[in-house]
């Protein structure tokens, strides 16, 4: 259903379980980006009436799941850990060309934020299924569902602002530039990394 060129490799779960403090910690990070995204998306592009409004809800939820991470942490005697650069989305957002139309730069937006969300969507589901804490398993169950929902949100506002062909073609091209990304790195306790 994502689309995703390389899976995650399971054994990357033995990772995180090893560094529970830290995927947390990660997470919650990329929820506070999830939000600012949206954020931007709004501010950047007001004139797009029906996606600033999925992107209110979605500052909502995002925010909401920040705090849930933040409440995970909390519930462990931790304090949340400082944030580091997310070395996935540095290179990925290198792939399209800077510039173009506000249309092409907005389409170029989205399809980077639905492969972030397929990737968190297919992490998240390995993590429900294969972590032993069965209580964090059942949270990132929980999670999964709606950065299913998030992926295939940008996903079709990309097709319906941009040329249908042209941005499945982009998005194909995308999906093999994630995959040589994840080669290189998936092997870190990050979400994405």
């Amino acid at each position: 259903m994502l689309g995703l060129k390389l899976p995650t490799d399971p054994r990357w779960v033995n990772i995180v379980e090893k560094n529970i403090k830290e995927i947390l910690t990660d997470h919650a990070f990329c929820e506070q980006k999830a939000t600012s995204t949206a954020i931007s998306l709004i501010v950047s592009f007001p004139e797009y009436t029906d996606l600033v409004q999925e992107m209110t809800a979605l500052v909502k939820e995002e925010i909401s799941h920040f705090k849930m991470v933040h409440d995970k942490i909390i519930e462990r005697g931790w304090t949340l850990g400082r944030d580091r650069k997310d070395e996935y989305v540095i290179a990925l957002v290198k792939f399209f060309p800077k510039g173009g139309s506000r249309t092409t730069q907005l389409v170029h937006r989205l399809l980077y934020a639905a492969l972030i969300e397929a990737r968190s969507c297919e992490r998240f589901r390995l993590l429900s299924e294969e972590l032993e804490d069965k209580t964090l398993a059942t949270f990132y169950r929980n999670l999964m569902v709606s950065e299913a929902n998030h992926y295939t949100m940008f996903l079709g506002f990309a097709r319906q602002y941009g040329d249908k062909q042209e941005v499945d073609k982009k998005w194909q091209e995308l999906l093999a530039f994630e995959a040589e990304i994840m080669g290189k790195l998936g092997n870190t306790e990050a979400i994405h990394g």
